[in-house]
């Protein structure tokens, strides 16, 4: 067996709290496992939804983010309970997971504070706006205007999954640069969209990336972040393999964890 350090990087995947039959389980979806092995070319760690240091003392974020070379943020059924970011309580019935939000919320912070690449998905970039002190519309399809970007419930899987709606990138955004790389009309490129929530209130220090054809925000960026640090309202991580532009993208966070990994076995080595 072979002693050499491997600079593949290590990349920590968030987990949900999800009641099956008897029992509650730690779940990540199979598709972000794969975006993250095989689009970014990493070796995928799932994070448990169990909460931050300051919350019992169970998951100790500072000494996790100096052993992860990038965090991906999943999408979730569930929703960033609303206390987070001073919002109206949620209607009846709405899914929440507060222990993922104990653990994410202090974690993106670590994360970048430590410079730890990070892409987020979906509920992740929500996560990323409320960490950082922004807002949220909580049903963005009853305002005047939007449509309803939620996934579809008739179809197949593919069809529920499949491309929903046009966005257009911020012109010099690393966005606007991959889809110039892979063929893609940075003003007109079709995504899929499965979600109730997205931002009403950019946090500050957040730069917006990308708009939906009504003007929903579809993905942000930490303008001080010393690493690699998206969210995406969208779903690259389906399919991630059979589509250009989510693959330029996993690529490009994937590079970023690389760098970081071989930063860190260098590091290792001096010391």
């Amino acid at each position: 067996m072979s002693t050499v350090p491997s600079t593949l990087p290590l990349i920590g995947v968030s987990a949900c709290i999800r009641e099956i039959l008897d029992g509650q389980y730690h779940t990540v979806g199979m598709k972000y496992v794969a975006a993250v092995a095989d689009g970014a070319g990493g070796i995928p760690v799932l994070v448990p939804a169990i909460g931050d240091a300051a919350d019992g003392g169970r998951l100790h974020v500072a000494e996790l983010v100096e052993r992860l070379d990038g965090l991906m943020l999943t999408g979730s059924p569930s929703n960033v309970e609303p206390h987070h970011y001073g919002g109206e309580r949620s209607r009846h019935g709405t899914l929440h997971d507060p222990e993922r939000d104990a653990t994410i919320l202090p974690l993106i912070r670590a994360a970048l504070d430590n410079a730890v690449p990070l892409l987020a998905v979906c509920r992740g970039t929500q996560e990323l706006n409320v960490a950082l002190g922004g807002t949220l519309h909580q049903n963005v399809h009853e305002l005047p205007g939007k449509r309803d970007h939620r996934m579809r419930r008739e179809g197949t899987w593919d069809v529920r999954h499949g491309p929903a709606h046009p966005v257009r990138f911020r012109p010099d955004s690393l966005l606007a640069r991959l889809a110039r790389e892979v063929g893609h009309d940075p003003e007109h490129t079709i995504i899929n969209s499965l979600h109730a929530q997205a931002i009403d209130v950019p946090a500050p220090g957040l730069t917006i990336e990308a708009w939906s054809d009504d003007d929903v925000i579809e993905a942000i960026s930490v303008e001080s972040a010393r690493a690699f640090a998206l969210g995406v309202q969208w779903h690259p991580e389906y399919r991630v393999t059979e589509n250009k532009l989510s693959m330029a993208l996993f690529r490009a966070f994937g590079d970023a964890c690389r760098a970081r990994a071989a930063a860190r076995l260098a590091a290792d080595r001096v010391a």
